[in-house]
């Protein structure tokens, strides 16, 4: 998932992708909302390759969020659902696997909206 380039604020998320060993990770506490583009298809049929989401890092998380996460050492956005193990990171198209997270830690930002670019009426929001 990578920011279009027309939106500067999003840039220090692509940045933090590989970060330097000690590197502090971005914290998204206390931020304004940001805005993402959606790069492959983990998230289809819901969200579609080119479509823009808007993520609110003061979101409230509850089971069933859209949730942008730092795991495994990388950024992924995925449907957060409660698990008997704890919490889930969920991808809706079925051909890629869940990640189990102990708790929600690596939960960054909820997703409030997405839209595709140029079309304003296809906006849908999640809260």
């Amino acid at each position: 998932m990578h920011p279009p380039s027309s939106i500067p604020a999003a840039a220090a998320y692509a940045d933090a992708s590989n970060p330097a060993p000690g590197t502090l990770l971005p914290d998204c506490a206390g931020g304004e909302s940001f805005a993402l583009m959606v790069l492959g298809h983990s998230m289809a049929p819901e969200f579609l390759e080119g479509e823009i989401i808007i993520i609110e890092p003061e979101g409230l998380t509850k089971d069933g969020s859209y949730v942008l996460a730092w795991h495994q050492e990388e950024w992924t956005f995925r449907q957060l659902l409660r698990a008997t193990i704890g919490w889930v990171l969920h991808p809706l198209n079925p051909a890629f696997a869940d990640a189990p997270i102990p708790d929600l830690a690596a939960v960054r930002g909820v997703i409030i909206q997405k839209a595709l670019p140029g079309r304003r009426r296809a906006s849908k929001h999640y809260i």
